[in-house]
């Protein structure tokens, strides 16, 4: 399918010379990727190896600091080379995966966020009933839920755009997306905008409202009940409602930059904006719940001790 476009590799021109500048940011963004990859490895291990976090929301991070993992990956590297590199060029089925692991990323990173606020909805306003309405069962089901839903919505989308016959080969955007590639076609393009409203409908506006209504719930709860009940619900909320506004601030900006005309936006702001939604999220996420989180920054503080010690 991907033959069927008759473009054999994609150029990127949001990338500008910067000199022996460049080796300064690849220097950044090398330390930003190795900080990013160390700090998820250790919140992942600390929750696998410790059973008394394997409890709900600790799960639920599990899989959104995994995501992240998984997110960064598929872009640092890639910035990496093309930072150094002379000629910004990638082929088109090394843009096409790109487009799959950038997309993936985003949705299950949606997804968890939109699960994590219902758990803490659980916990908060049905505390006594918790345990029987989030069972391990139902854990497993959400996550891997999360995950396959993913998949399958973004390996239809790419199947819809890659056979697409395209006029051109330039990508206005340091890495490929979907929405970049469905600007270049020749051919109609009304099934790919289509299904692009459904897949925002449902990862981004669908979430956001049930995001909403479980917050809404919580205050109600908060205003309601005792002083212990406030603190409770501030210290298990703050975290997660911070990693939901970062994230959906990135995303809306990267929206907004990839359906209108964004070029009287001086370029640096540009791609600062397109990449912070896939940069900020796995750098932002291990500190505010590391730190936050009292059980995991003892459990962390322990573990470091202990390899010191």
């Amino acid at each position: 399918m991907i033959n069927s476009t008759q473009v054999s590799y994609f150029a990127f021109v949001a990338y500008f010379d910067a000199g022996l500048l460049k080796y300064l940011f690849f220097m950044i963004i090398m330390s930003l990727y190795m900080f990013i990859i160390c700090a998820n490895v250790l919140l992942i291990v600390v929750i696998c190896v410790n059973r008394s976090l394997h409890e709900p929301m600790y799960l639920f991070l599990c899989s959104l600091f995994v995501n992240e993992l998984y997110g960064s990956t598929g872009l640092f590297p890639f910035l990496l080379v093309q930072i150094l590199s002379d000629i910004h060029t990638v082929s088109t089925v090394f843009c096409f995966l790109q487009i799959y692991c950038v997309h993936f990323y985003g949705s299950v990173e949606f997804f968890t966020l939109g699960v994590m606020s219902y758990d803490r909805y659980l916990a908060i306003c049905y505390p006594l009933q918790y345990n029987t309405h989030m069972t391990s069962t139902k854990v497993a089901i959400l996550i891997a839920f999360a995950w396959l839903y993913s998949v399958i919505a973004t390996v239809v989308m790419i199947s819809l755009s890659a056979p697409l016959q395209l006029c051109g080969n330039t990508i206005h955007k340091v890495y490929c997306d979907n929405y970049s590639i469905v600007k270049l076609s020749c051919s109609d393009t009304t099934v790919n905008n289509i299904y692009g409203l459904v897949y925002m409908f449902t990862i981004i506006v669908a979430l956001i409202i049930l995001i909403l209504y479980t917050y809404m719930r919580i205050l109600r709860v908060c205003f309601s009940g005792c002083k212990q009940t406030r603190q409770k619900a501030v210290s298990t909320c703050t975290p997660h409602l911070a990693s939901i506004l970062n994230f959906s601030f990135g995303a809306f900006f990267e929206i907004v930059q990839s359906r209108f005309d964004m070029s009287n936006v001086p370029i640096v702001l540009r791609i600062f904006l397109s990449l912070y939604w896939l940069t900020c999220q796995p750098l932002f996420n291990p500190v505010l719940y590391g730190l936050n989180i009292s059980k995991i920054r003892i459990i962390c503080k322990n573990l470091t001790l202990g390899k010191i010690m």
